[in-house]
């Protein structure tokens, strides 16, 4: 495992910021970090970061424990909230980032060539920061996370600036480095982005895990039917209840919870062999945000 975390636990002297992490994260796979404001996501990937000590637990990283500090030669980290000075060029903050990486000079220029090149700001390193628009700030962040060539890299709401074609060039570079074969922990907001780069992800409110495990399985299980048909006898309804005892029948429309093909069949044929007339008939399946959702709603009611 490329993270490997056992009750990561942080109190800001009685304020609790994260409690009993455990999470493991794959070599080569995009993992989501999740979870609403305040649930502790910076607190922990600031742990992870070495810019907080954890209150109790451990961890390891790249193999390596948590304090050890040959491990951050080895992690590209973006935070969300960062501030670079006007004043500077795009290739000053990034010659000043290679050396706080100690990266060898004679390994600077090209190195810094590549990385602009990856986040396509190519020709733009001569300008000051005051001219870049919020997004080339963004992917300018992201050129300098990837300086030391990390093998792992924490991403902390690294499309929250752009637009949806700079969200399109970040999803492209994160694939990108996973065919690469790098690691990459990823904080967004945006449930969408999430769902579509991520292999597994891990769900957190008031600094405690909620749910994890591999992004499909989790999005597995019932799905919704809609229905729309006619001549719905009272008969076709006490049948179609057996599949789902709650649906939802109102102005020649059917809402149901289905759990496989078969009842989406099933359906059907109940539908027309009762003398119903049936003229669509598609399913919804359960995306993230509306996981991640009930998920939350559901444990702030408990």
């Amino acid at each position: 495992m490329v993270i490997e975390t056992n009750n990561i636990t942080k109190f800001y002297g009685k304020k609790l910021g994260c409690k009993d992490i455990s999470i493991s994260v794959k070599e080569g796979e995009i993992f989501g970090f999740l979870g609403p404001n305040g649930a502790g996501k910076s607190t922990f990937i600031k742990i992870m970061t070495g810019l907080l000590f954890p209150t109790s637990g451990t961890a390891m990283i790249l193999g390596k424990p948590l304090n050890d500090i040959s491990v951050r030669r080895r992690i590209g980290f973006l935070p969300e909230n960062f501030k670079y000075g006007e004043w500077m060029t795009g290739e000053d903050l990034l010659s000043f980032h290679a050396s706080l990486y100690k990266l060898d000079k004679n390994f600077v220029k090209e190195r810094i060539r590549e990385v602009l090149s990856l986040v396509k700001l190519t020709g733009h390193e001569k300008y000051k920061l005051g001219t870049y628009s919020k997004g080339m700030q963004q992917r300018l962040g992201l050129a300098s996370a990837l300086l030391p060539d990390p093998d792992l890299l924490f991403l902390d709401e690294p499309t929250s600036a752009l637009d949806p074609i700079g969200r399109k060039e970040v999803r492209d570079i994160m694939t990108e480095l996973k065919r690469r074969g790098k690691t990459i922990l990823l904080n967004s907001h945006l449930l969408s982005e999430v769902e579509m780069v991520c292999d597994s992800l891990v769900i957190i409110n008031k600094g405690s895990v909620v749910i994890q495990g591999d992004m499909q399985e989790l999005l597995k299980g019932e799905e919704i039917l809609h229905i729309h048909a006619e001549d719905i006898s009272g008969e076709i309804l006490n049948m179609l209840k057996k599949i789902d005892e709650k649906l939802v029948f109102e102005n020649n429309r059917i809402s149901m919870k289905v759990n496989s093909k078969d009842d989406v069949q099933k359906t059907a044929a109940i539908i027309v062999n009762g003398g119903g007339k049936l003229y669509e008939l598609k399913t919804q399946g359960t995306n993230l945000e509306s996981k991640f959702i009930s998920l939350i709603e559901g444990g702030d009611k408990k």
